[in-house]
């Protein structure tokens, strides 16, 4: 296919379009069924992207414009002729381990030389929603200039297994940072339910305890709705969001967790949210909607001034 002829291709997805639809897109050829919750399950194929929702059973408040709208940024990225996924680790080390295959980093650009951010999205371990709450946080960080990966980890082996392939993903971004064109000083971490107990585990304890090289701790940690509950005696700056109405996990919980940080001495922003449940990522329609400019805004503080000043 001539290069005129791929981006003639890469059709903007559509609410009536299908989940095969998304795995066929000529711009996400090799990696569409990384974008999935469960993977390329056969009996998801039909499912009309206006019912996405369906995979997603620990996840309230899905809005599938919203799902749409960040997989198309990645087309337009496609059609534009910028890589949107990058491999974490090496052949070799896929061929020793074939799980590895199911893994890798989602780029959204923000401004080149900006610091960027990794985003574990959640789901328990059991399947990975960056549909809803990975593509659509990395569409918002990077429209405000910083640079947004959206880390797809192995789902049903487990936190640890998870954890080390979020540490890989930083030494990868840490190893490649120059051909990226991303900043590595200032960089944050971001996670939702399972992922925010992975970002915290690295907060706490680094790279090295999750099997990769020794790199610096983030700048600042973004937690969502998680029962992590794990201190180490130094933390990152934590910015920590909940609904009142989550029942996974429950404000109460994240709240003895807040109480602990500050009590180390540690700076932490702390949202709970009127009438929202669990997983409800941008927040769409609901109190939390505009958390993510709050969390950038704390992100922002932990830089060094000359850092965001010329960012602006």
């Amino acid at each position: 296919m001539s290069t005129k002829a791929f981006v003639l291709a890469l059709t903007l997805l559509r609410l009536d379009d299908s989940v095969d639809d998304v795995l066929e897109h000529p711009a996400f050829a090799g990696f569409g069924r990384l974008l999935l919750p469960w993977g390329d399950r056969r009996d998801d194929r039909a499912l009309p992207l206006r019912n996405i929702g369906s995979l997603l059973p620990y996840h309230e408040h899905v809005d599938p414009a919203v799902v749409v709208s960040a997989l198309n940024r990645m087309v337009d990225d496609a059609r534009a002729g910028r890589t949107t996924f990058y491999d974490i680790y090496t052949d070799a080390q896929r061929e020793a381990d074939p799980s590895r295959r199911d893994t890798g980093l989602f780029f959204f650009r923000g401004k080149p030389g900006a610091p960027f951010a990794i985003i574990a999205p959640g789901g328990g371990f059991e399947y990975v929603a960056s549909l809803h709450e990975g593509f659509p946080y990395a569409v918002e960080i990077s429209n405000r200039g910083y640079n947004a990966f959206v880390l797809k980890y192995r789902a049903g082996q487990g936190g640890a297994t998870a954890t080390a392939d979020l540490a890989a993903a930083i030494s990868h971004v840490f190893r490649n940072a120059s051909s990226l064109g991303v900043a590595t000083a200032g960089y944050s971490l971001w996670g939702s339910s399972a992922g925010a107990r992975m970002v915290a585990a690295i907060g706490s304890h680094g790279t090295g305890r999750f099997g990769g090289p020794d790199l610096p701790k983030p700048s600042a940690v973004v937690t969502l709705y998680t029962g992590h509950s794990d201190l180490a005696p130094t933390e990152a700056p934590t910015f920590v969001a909940v609904g009142e109405a989550d029942r996974i996990a429950p404000s109460t919980i994240m709240e003895r967790r807040v109480a602990a940080l500050r009590r180390a001495g540690t700076q932490v922003e702390y949202h709970k949210y009127p009438g929202v449940g669990h997983g409800f990522g941008l927040g769409v329609g609901t109190r939390a909607e505009g958390w993510v400019a709050d969390a950038v805004r704390f992100w922002a503080e932990q830089l060094p001034r000359e850092r965001v000043r010329a960012e602006r």
